[in-house]
């Protein structure tokens, strides 16, 4: 075990912790979920940063691709996978947009992670420096029950800048909860806290089939009082290969949606 001081940040209500020791609890496993529709292109590159780094995957871990009704290689690239990675497929069939293909790798990275595990959930395509992976996974082991990355961002259009600053102006405002960036995927979970809250939810824990699915999750984990922390990660747009896949405006449309389901929400049922 190591001892470490540090100072963290909540995210909920923005109160500034005073600096304590934690104590960080031996290895557990990681199970990653990492949605990818259409992403050949740039799946060999994640799998190579993922190989470059096996630190990260402790005995137990499992990578679990959510093949979200892609028409490319995708999923034929994750079958013929024969490197070191704990890789499975997860297929969807058809294309059902990220707010689905989380609901169902939730569901099986949770048939066999320990409540003292961690979820890791990821962009295919890169974007994000997996360099800021073991500070998330730190303060996830501290005690954070969700941390969230928190975009600094490199060679992004000006269009995503402005809906991502949208996104997270309109979430602070309208729900209270004080996140720098909601829209990445890159976060760890704390999977006994994500149990808990699927439990609690049902159906409801998302409902969003979009992009706006990962504001809709920040919110509903804010509403029953999770532990949430921000660590800063550089996002690089030049890396991916390909167009994105995010609609800006119908995304738009779908952050105002779930903001009126959120304000008239009530606390889930005990």
């Amino acid at each position: 075990m190591t001892t470490v001081d540090f100072s963290v940040e909540l995210v909920r209500g923005g109160v500034q912790s005073e600096p304590r020791v934690r104590v960080f609890a031996p290895a557990t496993p990681n199970v990653f979920v990492i949605p990818a529709y259409d992403e050949e292109l740039n799946l060999p590159r994640l799998f190579d940063d993922l190989e470059s780094r096996p630190s990260l995957f402790p005995e137990g871990s499992r990578i679990i691709i959510v093949d979200d009704g892609s028409q490319d290689r995708t999923a034929e690239l994750v079958t013929d996978y024969a490197g070191p990675l704990p890789l499975e497929l997860l297929s969807m069939g058809e294309n059902q947009g990220p707010g689905a293909a989380f609901r169902a790798g939730f569901a099986a990275a949770l048939e066999q992670c320990p409540d003292d595990g961690f979820v890791v959930t990821l962009e295919a395509d890169t974007t994000s420096d997996l360099d800021a992976l073991p500070t998330m996974l730190e303060r996830a082991a501290a005690g954070a029950e969700l941390v969230l990355a928190s975009w600094k961002m490199q060679n992004v259009s000006r269009r995503r800048r402005a809906l991502s600053a949208a996104a997270g102006l309109v979430v602070r405002l309208a729900l209270g909860v004080e996140a720098k960036t909601v829209s990445s995927f890159f976060r760890v979970y704390q999977a006994g806290m994500l149990r808990s809250a699927i439990d609690r939810y049902g159906d409801g824990f998302v409902r969003e089939p979009g992009f706006a699915c990962k504001a809709e999750i920040l919110a509903n984990l804010a509403r029953i009082g999770a532990r949430i922390e921000e660590v800063q990660v550089d996002l690089d747009w030049s890396r991916r290969e390909g167009e994105s896949k995010m609609p800006v405006f119908k995304t738009m449309i779908c952050y105002w949606r779930m903001l009126a389901r959120q304000s008239v929400a009530r606390e889930p049922a005990v």
